[in-house]
């Protein structure tokens, strides 16, 4: 984090959110970041159901972009993460480069081994997959390039579960590297990774839907050696932006409602939960015997097994949101502390956080020995009452005569 908030500072460019300031918890012992509030993102906005961007609106998106990707590279910062939900839309359609939890800085005179293991799989470039420590702006020019395939096919073009299945799903797409890449690039899993045949690169035929100022600009940024994507700048000035239609102004943009990633996700869900349910009701249909199609009824039993499970299920959701949310106190118990940028708390600007992978922190602490006691439950001068003895209760005389009839019959 300290390293985020460094790179905040430096940066200082419409297309970032401004960091206004820390707030620490007293309670949660959690630091936190202040920037101003988003209602979309591009993610959310791009898979809605009901939202389908225009070329104009598309360049628009997209000129932001690699505006805000030249500001961080002209300063030699690397973003190393950018994907749809990391790119914030306000209701004014002014598009902020967010989370800069991955992102590094870099000298092109003086290289440094950094790590692989960083940007979402589905925007990571091949280099990254095959293990390089050796990179620059090609890493993010390779998610820039998908984001704008994903824009106009309205989904993510390259959707591997597995480094592996991305890596082959790169190759069928962008084809597979030639001999002098393999020779010139020495990537550490490049004997681990390499494909068996040689693919064919079908970027045109994939996209010939998209407008054909767009597919040289694609080509571009999905190139598998990371020196012919050019840069940012070059991006910037290629036909995609300076042919008809043009870019249109932000303020321009529609007005949608909120729509981010996690909105998107919950209508996944809804149609897979329903997809369930729709097929439940099919495959019990089919086990019908034939003599009783004519007199079946739909079974209420089945039916109220599902509603069960699923109410099951959103209560299980809800319970545990609940108690994730209960470890943080509510405002008013949670007096927490905040810094502005430029006081007196700031960080040593000096300090340059070493590059660590994401998938490498830890996060472990020391246990203390748990306290155990053998002894009374009472405290050393406690004063412990006597017992007294129970008063004989009042017995009925005509239970005393069943009891005594009862034992009478089973001895006999």
């Amino acid at each position: 984090m300290a390293r985020e908030i460094l790179i905040l500072r430096r940066l200082d460019h419409p297309m970032f959110r401004k960091l206004h300031g820390l707030v620490t918890s007293r309670m949660s012992c959690s630091l936190y970041l202040v920037f101003d509030y988003m209602e979309h993102d591009l993610a959310g906005l791009a898979s809605s159901p009901g939202i389908k961007f225009t070329e104009p609106q598309v360049k628009c998106f997209m000129h932001q972009l690699l505006s805000g990707l030249e500001h961080c590279h002209n300063r030699h910062v690397l973003h190393r993460d950018i994907k749809g939900s990391n790119l914030l839309v306000d209701n004014g359609g002014v598009l902020k480069i967010a989370d800069f939890g991955l992102a590094s800085t870099f000298d092109p005179n003086n290289k440094q081994p950094m790590t692989s293991r960083v940007v979402t799989l589905w925007y990571r470039p091949p280099e990254l997959l095959l293990g390089a420590t050796d990179y620059g702006v090609g890493v993010d020019l390779w998610s820039a390039g998908c984001i704008l395939a994903e824009l106009f096919a309205r989904k993510p073009i390259m959707t591997g579960r597995t480094e592996v299945e991305q890596l082959h799903r790169i190759f069928k797409l962008c084809g597979s590297p030639s001999e002098e890449y393999w020779k010139k690039s020495k990537l550490p899993h490049a004997t681990i990774f390499k494909p068996q045949q040689a693919y064919k690169r079908c970027i045109a035929e994939t996209f010939k839907d998209f407008p054909q100022s767009s597919l040289p600009l694609i080509e571009t940024l999905l190139t598998i050696d990371p020196a012919e994507r050019q840069t940012a700048t070059a991006a910037l000035k290629s036909e995609f932006f300076t042919t008809v239609p043009y870019a249109c102004d932000p303020s321009s943009l529609p007005k949608y409602p909120p729509s981010k990633e996690m909105d998107a996700k919950r209508r996944d869900e809804e149609a897979r939960r329903l997809r369930v349910a729709g097929k439940a009701g099919a495959d019990g249909a089919k086990k019908t015997r034939p003599r009783d199609r004519a007199r079946a009824i739909p079974a209420p039993g089945a039916n109220a097994e599902l509603q069960t499970n699923i109410d099951r299920r959103r209560l299980i959701t809800h319970a545990n949101a609940k108690s994730k949310s209960e470890k943080f106190p509510p405002p008013h118990q949670d007096g927490g502390i905040g810094y502005r940028l430029g006081s007196s708390h700031h960080i040593d600007p000096g300090f340059d956080p070493p590059d660590v992978p994401f998938t490498s922190m830890n996060l472990s602490y020391a246990k203390e020995p748990m306290q155990t006691w053998s002894g009374p439950l009472v405290e050393p001068n406690a004063v412990v009452a006597p017992r007294r003895k129970p008063k004989p209760s009042k017995k009925d005389p005509r239970k005393d005569k069943d009891s005594t009839r009862n034992k009478e019959k089973e001895s006999i």
